[in-house]
């Protein structure tokens, strides 16, 4: 068996000779921010650092072309173990979820597995997953690379996320989906002869009253939000056409589409109330509740306290937020470590996020992240039983949601 002491020790000293070049592409990708499916510079800069540190990519895959797989080139078989790069960035607040710091963990860690490659006995692959934010039409590229067999030979899957604490937890998450509605109805003068129009805005602004009504009725974890994106041109025309998008969220898959059912409901009153014709489908793909490993936050909690950092203690048995990875958690173990740069007085998806990825607790996120991401590997690649246990975890976990 590997000394995984020293091969942890090396990928440590390589991270931290990258970390300047790490802060300075994190910052960069701070000032630049692309949203999902558009992150075409964050891809190539990234890429492109993988390349020069010695590992063999592939861009474009999954038909994203923002998406990528880098490979650790390595001299033995073995396992091969998945760690998570996000880049993608919300409208309106930038990296206010902090993806700039995932990805940039996710580089250290590769850059600190490289220098150990030829002392691993297995492979570890990082994956460039666009769009992981529900913020544009298709999102969800783990979904994508999932559907397209990239994770086929992954036996597991990590990754980092910047939060207000440092936590690793086997906590779960809810299950959403995304709708997209759209009325239709007839333009008119609005003072003239607005008799003679179908009014698509009385439309939608019902549905929004309906699911506001509805909210009474459902279980306290059901979460529905929603935005208009086209309310009409001009205050002097009847609207012809308006579009409004929502997510829907419960922790239970089946109340989740119930509740989907009740939402369309309202669209469908809203719609039959202003005489609009209503057409809808799902923007996006749902995204799966997250099983997180048990094992594997065990190894990661164990590393990250190795390196120093001290952890939040107690378990969140449920997230209220939604991510693809949860998809990908249904296939293989996965686990995500949270990491702290910034207080929650900072809210979340905000510009106050944004800018804590670049303080010196942000850097720091990067460079324990890289550190927690490089061990863990490790310690998966090197330790069959510990990869084994977090296997026969996750089969027990899959066939327990099964049967709920």
């Amino acid at each position: 068996m590997a000394n995984t002491i020293q091969l942890k020790a090396e990928a440590a000293g390589a991270i931290d000779e990258a970390g300047p070049g790490l802060f300075a592409l994190s910052d960069w990708m701070f000032e630049h921010p692309e949203l999902g499916l558009q992150e075409y510079q964050a891809s190539e800069r990234l890429t492109a650092l993988l390349e020069r540190s010695g590992a063999v990519v592939e861009r474009g895959i999954a038909g994203l072309p923002t998406a990528f797989r880098a490979t650790i080139p390595t001299n033995q078989d073995g396992p091969t173990i998945g760690i998570i790069a996000e880049y993608d960035a919300l409208p309106g607040v930038g990296h206010g979820c902090g993806h700039n710091v995932i990805a940039n963990a996710a580089m250290g860690a590769a850059i600190g597995l490289l220098a150990v490659k030829d002392q691993l006995p297995g492979k570890v692959v990082i994956l460039g997953c666009p769009a992981e934010e529900s913020a544009v039409p298709d999102a969800g590229g783990k979904i994508y690379l999932l559907e397209s067999g990239y994770f086929d030979d992954v036996d597991a899957a990590i990754m980092i996320h910047p939060m207000t604490e440092n936590r690793v937890t086997a906590s779960s998450s809810l299950v959403a989906y995304g709708l997209l509605f759209e009325y239709y109805g007839r333009p008119a003068h609005a003072a003239a002869a607005p008799y003679d129009g179908i009014n698509a805005l009385d439309a939608v602004i019902q549905t929004f009253n309906g699911i506001s009504a509805l909210r009474q009725q459902l279980k306290p974890d059901v979460r529905i939000h929603g935005v208009i994106t086209d309310g009409g041109e001009a205050p002097n025309v009847i609207p012809p056409y308006t579009a409004a998008r929502f997510r829907v969220r419960s922790a239970d898959p089946d109340y989740a589409w119930e509740t989907v059912r009740k939402v369309v409901r309202c669209a469908e009153a809203g719609a039959m109330a202003a005489g609009a014709r209503l057409e809808w489908r799902q923007y996006v793909k749902p995204y799966l509740n997250m099983i997180s490993s048990h094992t594997l936050a065990g190894a990661f909690a164990g590393n990250l306290k190795d390196l120093g950092l001290e952890l939040a203690e107690g378990n969140q048995d449920r997230g209220m937020a939604s991510t693809d990875f949860g998809n990908v958690s249904h296939r293989i173990p996965c686990i995500t470590a949270n990491l702290k740069i910034c207080g929650p007085e900072a809210g979340w998806h905000s510009q106050e996020v944004a800018q804590a990825t670049t303080t010196e607790e942000g850097h720091n996120a990067i460079v324990y992240g890289a550190k927690g991401l490089s061990a863990t590997a490790i310690d998966l690649v090197c330790d069959a039983a510990l990869l084994r246990q977090a296997k026969d975890e996750h089969q027990k976990a899959i066939a327990g949601t099964a049967r709920d």
